[in-house]
């Protein structure tokens, strides 16, 4: 596990160590949780074009966005590091989290955050040597005054026919994200699954897909939906609204919407 402290936000993250003993923080307010595989930039017209995902992003007023294929400096995207213009452009904290080098620069998964981001820890997932790697990036956002402390993480899961794959990445992820955690939780990324049966098991109890519906219509080329939201602890968190958004030109995905409000006395 590579990790990044994030140096001028560090007091905060100590200052906010109280959630190791006491109940979870409380969420001030519903938030507006945004997960999108921006296709490194490109859309369906074959543009690269960064001020137009973010004004999808800007459009749906997002607290926390989990961005997949995302590029920093390769060739293709011209050396631009996508995570610092689209945090730019947003006016939102950004952190990247590598899954491997790439035409001169990196490749792989993103946060935008509209609070501030005091730690984030990048997840190299398992898979077979032969396969694109994976990764999930995790941070640690502060919804509060106080310190209160929110786990994200944005993960891209193997794209491959066989599950398998799938199977073993979030068994991984969800035991590495349970591990002497206390604070509230959601998962959201591109997990290239109608959330399969045994791959959503091995998130468990404590975890819920907080969409809606668990297979709406969605109006673009693909046929089904690969993004989902989980969110955890299960019982502490109620879906105010979720939807495929239609925006079908910046990306090869449609973006996935999910607003959720933190219950405080379940």
């Amino acid at each position: 596990m590579n990790r990044a402290l994030f140096p001028a936000l560090v007091p905060a993250l100590v200052g906010a160590m109280g959630y190791l003993t006491g109940e979870p923080p409380a969420i001030p307010r519903p938030l507006r949780v945004l997960t999108y595989n921006i296709h490194h930039g490109e859309g369906m017209d074959g543009r690269f074009d960064l001020p137009r995902l973010a004004g999808v992003i800007t459009s749906l007023d997002p607290d926390l966005v989990a961005l997949q294929e995302v590029d920093q400096g390769t060739a293709r995207a011209s050396g631009v590091n996508e995570l610092t213009e689209l945090g730019r452009l947003t006016g939102m904290h950004a952190a990247f989290g590598k899954a491997m080098d790439f035409q001169g620069g990196a490749y792989g998964v993103g946060v935008l955050s509209r609070r501030p981001i005091v730690q984030a820890d990048t997840h190299p997932l398992p898979g077979p040597p032969d396969r694109e790697p994976r990764t999930a990036l995790t941070v640690y956002v502060a919804m509060g005054e106080g310190g209160q402390l929110l786990q994200f993480t944005s993960a891209h899961f193997d794209q491959g026919r066989d599950p398998q794959n799938r199977i073993v990445q979030a068994g991984y992820l969800s035991e590495l994200l349970d591990r002497g955690t206390r604070e509230p939780s959601i998962l959201a990324g591109d997990m290239n699954s109608r959330a399969e049966p045994e791959m959503m098991q091995m998130f468990g109890e404590r975890w819920t897909d907080v969409f809606v519906d668990p297979e709406p219509p969605d109006p673009g080329r693909r046929r089904r939906r690969v993004d989902h939201v989980l969110a955890r602890p299960a019982e502490r968190w109620r879906t105010i609204e979720s939807r495929v958004v239609d925006a079908p030109v910046a990306s090869d995905h449609r973006p996935v919407l999910v607003v959720l409000e933190w219950i405080e006395n379940p």
